[in-house]
């Protein structure tokens, strides 16, 4: 197995065990009862909203940044390209 393979079958695997955790943490946690020692297995419910909402953030901060800079950067390359002109 090649290592890029390797690597998309790990991402898969954790993947599938966040989707597992999440899924498991807001559809079925809510039914069972607050005293089951399954409960202490997942953080509080609150997070279940938090953690979302800053990964969500966070890549769109990310995504932002890097339209930004692509803008940016192409800003800079027209205007070399209209002072190369300019001097010819």
């Amino acid at each position: 197995m090649s290592f890029d393979k390797l690597i998309g079958a790990a991402m898969i695997f954790v993947a599938t065990a966040v989707f597992i955790y999440y899924t498991i943490w807001t559809f079925v946690l809510p039914f069972v009862d607050e005293s089951s020692p399954i409960q202490s297995l997942f953080l509080p419910r609150e997070w279940a909203i938090r953690i979302p909402v800053v990964l969500l953030l966070t890549a769109v901060a990310g995504v932002g940044t890097f339209i930004g800079k692509v803008l940016i950067k192409n800003a800079e390359k027209e205007k070399r390209k209209q002072a190369a002109a300019k001097a010819k």
